[in-house]
């Protein structure tokens, strides 16, 4: 069997319920229990307040940078398993609050569109929570159209953000 290729793939996570902080720490350590996938850099924590219903608490987020063997459907599945066995919980209304929350942000220079899984993830070039610890892990990322992470994070308003 020929090596595997191992792919960049960075991962959003973000909570706001039962206490969000360790929520996305443990998301984050659970991350590198992925099998053909490491861990390799985590960006540090933001505040902010949530994209959907204001009616709920802050969120707390962070970016992971992993290196995956995976492809792209697998890695999203295995996302999916380690939010269940986080108990990813919420109220299931769209953009509501949730105990934890992974989103496959890029998988090298995938490109796909389809019902459960689009990359890069639709809302990544418009979210400052997304944008801001991406950048802080690799500032001159380039999406697969070419543009820059840094040149998308000028375009967002972060004023609401906050590094723990």
């Amino acid at each position: 069997m020929p090596d595997r290729i191992w792919s960049p793939a960075f991962i959003a996570v973000g909570s706001n319920l039962d206490g969000p902080r360790a929520q996305v720490e443990a998301a984050l350590v659970a991350l590198g229990s992925i099998e053909d996938t490491c861990c390799v850099a985590t960006s540090p924590l933001y505040q902010g307040p949530p994209m959907g219903p204001q009616d709920q608490p802050d969120y707390v987020n962070a970016v992971a940078a992993l290196l995956t063997q995976l492809e792209p459907a697998a890695l999203f599945s295995a996302l999916l398993d380690v939010e269940r066995a986080l108990g990813r919980g919420g109220t299931g209304r769209k953009w509501g609050p949730r105990r934890i929350d992974l989103d496959l942000l890029l998988h090298g220079d995938n490109v796909r569109e389809g019902r459960a899984l689009t990359l890069p993830h639709p809302g990544l070039a418009e979210r400052a929570f997304v944008l801001q610890p991406l950048a802080d892990l690799a500032p001159t990322l380039r999406l697969p159209d070419g543009r820059r992470i840094a040149d998308l994070l000028y375009s967002v308003d972060c004023s609401e953000l906050r590094r723990l």
